[in-house]
């Protein structure tokens, strides 16, 4: 088979009007950046306030391994399907960040036949959107900086400053650094850091903007820091929202592309789910939701931490009511949380898919919580042999739901047919009783010891009296009420990335809390999670470069 570059390069794309048709967005309304791909008009997505939504569904997955579960390839074969069965379908993405492509993860436009494309303007600068984010963050860094060294007519404490910078790569040097060195010219000295770019509270809030009105609202609620008497200082203190809003104002507007297959997909946003709320943004899918009967979206990594972000961040701050959620693993992830080192998966062996179940099984527990009916993909691989499969199907009934087998990969629509089909009745069905895990008037720390019990299966949350009494101090300044965003490793239910399967019995540590206040959220930092990834040894940028025809090798 083909790689997913040279599928991707082979496809005859439509002109985006074609796609846009196809959702009922008149030319007029689409801003084109090229031939295939555009923004959509603020004032035509205020025109869809009073539609009714149609069915939104959710695709999630098991923790991730090495061995790959292709979440969203399964999130764009499913929603080509839906269209293949004659259901007005949109989907739903968040944009790749630089940082995994030429990192360790590579894309994230789906893989075989079922891709959004154009797939390397998607994974590399699209339409601009992350270095908006980019600028709009270190804009404010700047006017920190500015103002303490004209004066600091704030009050601001250089010690407590918590806003730091962003860039879109992953560059571990610049995790803790001091700014301001060289003389009084160069400002006041003082330590900070680099955080990713997908990171930023600047990201999260755009992707939860209502519109320029919230947005330019939110960006002036950042916390910046504080005075030495602990009053916060904002960014409207400071007078940045204003020209921050002007740096995002196109970034807001959705991005409107299409999959292999002409399906319309809104790729925009893009959140890391192990370190942010790992969701696309509430304009592309409340447009989404207005425009097609049946919206599928996925929510990054596993779903202890895209599925619960997604219900308990996303849902509850846009409104939002799934209808249905698909639950994403492959044969050969199961084989590797049953103890399977990545060389000996191609060999059968089926108890070692049951062991591996347990992952898959604690899960399903997990989404049943949130009261959205669901179904198992099983993304099949090459490889699978039907009695692994048969025991992956037999597990799923053990548990209450079914699993279907899907070859979208290799197959494209065709292949998803039977999940689409299966899919579209559970969404039609009407037996959602969506509910978030938490209240909102539940204290900060029981909201991050429920999610540790609850979804991870922990004994107990440990946090040092300093981090107890910020968020005691956060909830008398007025943000009790809002949700956490646990950062940790996607790899494990624990802190420990090692640690597959099913764990019990762990604690998790919280080391550092955040407050994301125009967000919207609550960070709490767990174990070693870092906010500024690492290159891997062997980066994939070393594989990356132009042919002699001026084409891009190497990404996927």
């Amino acid at each position: 088979m083909a790689s997913d570059i040279e599928i991707a390069r082979a496809a005859t794309l439509k002109p985006i009007a074609e796609i846009g048709a196809k959702l009922g967005i008149p030319d007029a309304a689409l801003e084109a950046y090229g031939r295939t791909k555009a923004k959509v008009s603020a004032d035509f997505l205020a025109s869809l306030k009073d539609r009714t939504d149609g069915r939104l569904i959710l695709v999630t997955a098991i923790n991730p391994t090495p061995a790959g579960e292709g979440k969203t390839t399964t999130t764009v074969g499913l929603g080509d399907a839906l269209a293949r069965i004659g259901k007005r379908t949109a989907i739903c993405l968040r944009e790749p960040s630089l940082g995994p492509c030429f990192g360790m993860k590579g894309g994230a436009a789906g893989g075989g036949r079922a891709q959004v494309v154009p797939m390397e303007d998607i994974n590399l600068h699209f339409t601009g959107d992350f270095h908006a984010v980019t600028a709009a963050h270190n804009l404010l860094a700047a006017l920190i900086d500015n103002h303490l060294y004209w004066g600091n007519a704030l009050g601001l404490d250089p010690r407590r400053i918590t806003w730091r910078r962003v860039m879109d790569m992953n560059d571990r040097a610049l995790r803790q650094l001091v700014v301001g060195l060289g003389g009084p010219a160069n400002g006041v000295p003082r330590e900070t850091g680099f955080d990713i770019t997908v990171a930023s509270e600047v990201m999260a809030i755009l992707c939860l903007a209502d519109d320029l009105s919230d947005l330019q609202r939110r960006l002036g609620a950042v916390v910046v820091g504080a005075r030495r008497d602990r009053t916060p200082v904002t960014a409207r203190d400071l007078g940045a929202d204003g020209a921050m809003t002007v740096l995002l104002k196109d970034a807001i507007k959705p991005n409107l592309v299409q999959t292999l297959e002409g399906t319309p997909a809104f790729v925009h946003g893009g959140p890391f789910a192990n370190i942010a709320h790992g969701c696309n943004s509430v304009a592309a899918t409340r447009a989404a939701l207005k425009l097609a009967d049946y919206v599928v979206t996925e929510a990054g990594f596993g779903a202890d931490l895209g599925a619960e972000k997604f219900f308990d961040i996303k849902c509850r701050a846009a409104g939002l009511s799934p209808a249905a959620a698909v639950l994403v693993a492959t044969v050969r992830a199961l084989k590797m949380n049953g103890g399977v080192a990545k060389e000996a998966l191609g060999e059968e062996n089926v108890s070692a898919v049951v062991r591996g179940c347990a992952n898959l099984g604690r899960h399903i527990e997990n989404l049943k919580q949130f009261g959205v009916p669901l179904v198992v993909a099983v993304n099949h691989f090459a490889g699978d042999t039907p009695a692994e499969t048969a025991a992956v199907e037999a597990y799923c009934a053990d548990h209450g739901v079914e699993a279907v087998v899907a070859t979208h990969f290799a197959d494209g629509s065709a292949g998803a047919e039977v999940l689409a089909g299966k899919v579209a009745t559970l969404a039609d069905g009407g037996a959602a009783q969506f509910s978030p895990l938490y209240d909102d008037d539940l204290p900060l720390f029981a909201k991050i010891e429920t999610v540790a019990r609850r979804i991870y299966r922990a004994d107990e949350v440990i946090a040092d009296k300093a981090i107890r009494d910020r968020l005691h101090r956060w909830e008398a300044e007025g943000h009790g009420r809002l949700p956490v965003c646990m950062a940790k490793t996607q790899y494990s239910f624990s802190t420990d990335p090692a640690l597959r399967g099913a764990p019990t019995g762990h604690t998790v540590p919280v080391r550092e809390v955040r407050l994301a206040a125009g967000a919207g959220f609550v960070v709490a930092l767990c174990g070693e999670i870092m906010t500024m990834p690492g290159l891997p040894k062997v980066p994939a940028a070393t594989r990356i470069g132009l042919t002699d025809d001026g084409l891009i090798d190497g990404l996927f």
